[in-house]
């Protein structure tokens, strides 16, 4: 029994182009029919707990609500 022909992936209607061009060509073929460009995902958030910035310790206040303003940057 002969096997029915298949239909080549790409066809070349115009232009002579050499081996590389044509691996190329498959190349981005099929790599738009795997699910094109990645996403570019959101950068991630820093934990305020790692920002090297608190690490700067600011000057104590004094008077009523120093105890609150000593935990709690404003």
């Amino acid at each position: 029994m002969t096997a029915p022909e298949e239909k080549p992936l790409l066809r070349v209607v115009k232009g002579d182009p050499d081996d590389y061009q044509l691996a190329a060509l498959t190349a981005v073929v099929a790599g738009l029919a795997s699910g094109g460009a990645p996403v570019e995902e959101e950068p991630q958030r820093r934990s305020e707990w790692a920002n090297h910035a608190r690490r700067v310790r600011r000057p104590l206040q004094h008077g009523p609500g120093a105890w609150k303003a000593s935990g709690f940057p404003g």
